[in-house]
């Protein structure tokens, strides 16, 4: 086992998405997996159902504690929630880990619809936490949400991406799963240009934790020391054999089988 990541994000109790879908996935990709929980969700297949925040003074101590003592390199950040717990964060990034590099999945809505972030929070996200961070990886929606643009098309795509390198990240990994086409393509965008990454879609409705799996999954990487292509790369090919084997279990959105025998390219 090599690499440590510290993920901060919220708990899905239905095992698909969230701190659940972090672990599995970084554990399986052959690093280790600690953990700063920003609230906890009753959640299932079909939906969110209740969200109880952690109290901020917590949530810092759980990073403090972690840091101070397993140390992480790299940190992966998901559902923050609101303005508060967005700045605790940022405050214990730059306290107690200036120089570890962040994968931030600017996670907004779940996937059966639920709001996972204030709207109040959303430019908060934009000012102070994207600057801080060395990848970001939304969907088509979150990309909106942060830019102010409408994507419908492979052109508006890559709009967003330039758009969001514009908010201070290096890099962008935008993933084009919302855009209705056979074929799903994903773009990585840093200052030396944009890359497309494409492959067919998969028909299945149990996609539930895709986001969150996929920047965990780079994250794994990223600690492991691959490069960022190879990470995203990776990543990219354990999500679609998680997708591809995903157990069927629920009877709304269902999760992914983190646990597949998985060949590491790299």
């Amino acid at each position: 086992m090599r690499g440590r990541v510290l993920v901060i994000a919220g708990s899905d109790s239905g095992g698909g998405a969230g701190i659940q879908a972090d672990i599995k996935t970084i554990t399986a990709l052959g690093a280790f997996a600690a953990t700063a929980i920003t609230a906890l969700t009753a959640q299932n297949t079909l939906g969110v159902h209740g969200v109880m925040p952690v109290p901020c003074d917590f949530i810092r101590q759980q990073i403090e504690v972690v840091l101070s003592d397993i140390g992480a390199d790299v940190i992966k950040i998901g559902m923050l929630g609101d303005v508060a717990t967005i700045g605790t964060v940022c405050d214990a990034l730059e306290d107690f880990a200036p120089d570890v590099p962040v994968v931030l999945d600017p996670v907004m809505v779940a996937k059966g619809g639920h709001a996972l972030l204030a709207a109040l929070a959303v430019d908060s996200l934009r000012q102070r936490l994207v600057p801080l961070s060395a990848l970001i990886t939304p969907n088509l929606p979150e990309a909106e949400a942060l830019t102010g643009l409408t994507i419908r098309t492979e052109a508006d795509v890559r709009a967003a991406a330039a758009a969001l390198l514009a908010l201070g990240a290096p890099a962008v990994l935008l993933k084009g799963g919302h855009l209705e086409s056979d074929t799903v393509t994903d773009l990585l965008a840093t200052a030396s240009g944009i890359e497309a990454f494409s492959a067919p879609r998969i028909p299945t409705r149990h996609t539930h934790g895709t986001g969150c799996t996929t920047a965990s999954a780079v994250a794994a990487g990223l600690a492991q020391g691959l490069s960022l292509r190879d990470a995203v790369l990776r990543a990219r090919a354990y999500v679609r054999a998680a997708i591809e084997t995903a157990p069927g279990l629920g009877k709304g959105h269902g999760p992914l089988n983190h646990a597949i025998g998985f060949a590491d390219p790299a």
